[in-house]
């Protein structure tokens, strides 16, 4: 069995309301309930890392690895000076990232590309897989891009629908949680070396200050989503 070029390419129906309104609820559940954070978190790792490691690639660092681990926290590792705007930009790439892809998947899905999305996903994935440098990445990788491929080639319309729009949602929500997370993991002393904290180094500014840019970027994607997804009116937007 194959899928034409034009069936990936072309737009489906958009699914009803209470679709869209239901993935929503799924994502939010997945992120709010600590017991499947703990595991779905995973993914926003996956697009953290990658997100640093583009950007590392952009800027004009030696890129040498990813590593994904079991508690969920990933590394990225480059070689390149390590101050700089180009330092800068791949710090920043890594909070980032997640929102970005959400907001990225809702235009998509605005315009019905529900398999583009799903098939955009699996390459994605694919250059992450050459960086990987620990067996948990490996499998970790492999066994995302699994999922994606068995929901893009055997699932019916509907069901890929549910899970790409719970995808997007979920990176737009999930992209909000570590950025507090990561605040309090600060006040409490054990995150000095963050990626606000090493901004704070870069730039001079606090890394309180950088809190707050990736808590306004996540939650205005959050926002953003909301509208190219139709569930929250245009004049609901502060811009």
């Amino acid at each position: 069995m194959s899928i034409p070029l034009g069936d990936i390419l072309g737009a489906q129906a958009l699914p009803p309301f209470g679709v869209v309104a239901g993935a929503a609820l799924i994502a939010l559940a997945l992120v709010g309930v600590n017991t499947t954070w703990r595991v779905v978190r995973n993914a926003i790792t996956i697009a953290h890392e990658g997100g640093h490691a583009a950007a590392a690639v952009l800027t004009g660092r030696r890129l040498r690895g990813i590593r994904l681990h079991s508690d969920t926290s990933g590394l990225t590792i480059m070689k390149g000076k390590p101050t700089g705007i180009g330092m800068a930009v791949t710090l920043l790439a890594g909070y980032a990232t997640p929102s970005l892809l959400g907001i990225g998947g809702a235009a998509l899905l605005d315009r019905g590309h529900i398999r583009l999305l799903l098939w955009l996903t699996i390459l994605l994935l694919v250059p992450i897989l050459i960086m990987i440098r620990n067996f948990y990445g490996l499998l970790l990788i492999l066994a995302t891009g699994a999922a994606v491929f068995a929901v893009s080639w055997y699932a019916t319309g509907p069901w890929q629908a549910l899970f790409a729009y719970t995808g997007v949602w979920f990176l737009l929500i999930g992209g909000v949680r570590p950025v507090v997370e990561v605040q309090l993991h600060r006040r409490r002393g054990s995150g000095m070396r963050s990626d606000p904290d090493q901004l704070a180094g870069i730039t001079r500014l606090p890394g309180g200050f950088w809190v707050f840019v990736f808590l306004l970027w996540t939650v205005g994607s959050v926002l953003a989503g909301a509208y190219l997804l139709d569930l929250l009116p245009e004049t609901a937007l502060p811009w």
